[in-house]
């Protein structure tokens, strides 16, 4: 999850991490499935980019066919949707906190700490890493804009947003997909999510038409001054069709199936995130990634850690209520420990 300007690694988690909803409202399966979603494509990113440091082909030449399709496909697309996540589960964990404790803003500073820590740390293996930028933007605009009204926040979600793309994307895109983020929470976007299907149809064709275009220009500018500015546009069109778009398949008979399998990769992100890396550092030498153009071997190891974190975080999540670290996380948060197990009916 490495959300880095346009052509470095990208993603990020935020990482967006699951949101903490006990004692609060219940957690909405569609998010965890389009985090879980998320995870997969940044997972296509941070091997190359941030942990193999694989060669990039130039968009003219054709000299890696894989690395410029990953660009204009994979690039830049999953990490905004990770960076609205965390803005959202960041709105929710408010509320929850504001239920539970007398001081919610300060549970939320040290949960904000407790992710910085362990940025700090995950950068030793991924210098691109998403944590610690996630944590920074976190207390410079979440934290005071948890204040705000939704009146002012969705505006200074826009104008974030425009800035971020005027100044070249990547990092500078978080700040105003945080904020919009917290606004989806307070207009009450996530409580009725499962109604809005019209809604997220019109908005997926319009992004999906759009997005068209917006490649075509990012490919042509790609070697531009201002490049940086059509590859962050398109990554945010072609994020909003990849998410529309997911939401749109989880609603059909194939998409409750998918479900299943992207919900608990969402629920563990965290767990998933830091565990792809520590196992795409350990394999990537052994394959022979490291500084080299050979992509089928990196796809073939990103299918085979996602296979895995699938199928152990279902059956994690069968006998425990969280992911091994999003459990720490809570814990340090509440600075209390609390029981993990699930109880057998």
């Amino acid at each position: 999850m490495t959300p880095t300007p346009s052509r470095t690694s990208t993603a990020g988690p935020g990482v967006a991490v699951p949101e903490d909803t006990s004692g609060s409202r219940p957690r909405v399966a569609a998010l965890d499935a389009l985090r879980g979603f998320a995870l997969c494509g940044i997972l296509l990113v941070n091997i190359p980019g941030g942990i193999a440091n694989m060669a990039i082909g130039p968009s003219t030449g054709g000299r890696y066919v894989a690395a410029e399709l990953l660009e204009y496909t994979v690039h830049g697309r999953f990490f905004p949707i990770f960076s609205l996540l965390f803005g959202i589960g960041f709105a929710l964990f408010l509320d929850t906190a504001t239920a539970r404790a007398r001081n919610p803003r300060l549970v939320l500073l040290r949960r904000l700490a407790v992710l910085g820590v362990l940025g700090i740390a995950h950068q030793q293996l991924h210098g691109g890493e998403a944590l610690l930028p996630y944590a920074i933007f976190g207390v410079l605009v979440l934290l005071p804009a948890s204040w705000l009204p939704r009146q002012i926040v969705l505006p200074l979600a826009v104008l974030g947003l425009v800035a971020g793309i005027l100044l070249g994307g990547g990092l500078l895109l978080i700040p105003g997909l945080f904020l919009l983020g917290q606004a989806v929470v307070r207009y009450g976007i996530v409580d009725t999510l499962a109604r809005r299907r019209r809604q997220i149809g019109v908005l997926f064709g319009v992004s999906a038409v759009a997005l068209i275009p917006a490649t075509v220009w990012q490919a042509a500018t790609f070697a531009d001054p201002n490049g940086e500015i059509a590859a962050a546009i398109a990554g945010l069109i072609g994020a909003t069709a990849y998410g529309t778009g997911l939401l749109l398949l989880l609603g059909t008979r194939w998409g409750a199936v998918l479900e299943q399998v992207l919900a608990p990769l969402g629920r563990m992100a965290l767990t998933n995130y830091i565990g792809a890396t520590l196992i795409a550092a350990v394999a990537g030498p052994l394959l022979g990634l490291h500084e080299s153009a050979h992509y089928g071997r990196m796809i073939l190891l990103a299918v085979a850690i996602l296979a895995v974190q699938a199928v152990f975080s279902r059956y994690w999540l069968t006998r425990h209520r969280y992911g091994p670290l999003e459990w720490v996380w809570r814990c340090l948060t509440w600075w209390s420990r609390t029981s993990n197990r699930r109880v057998a009916a």
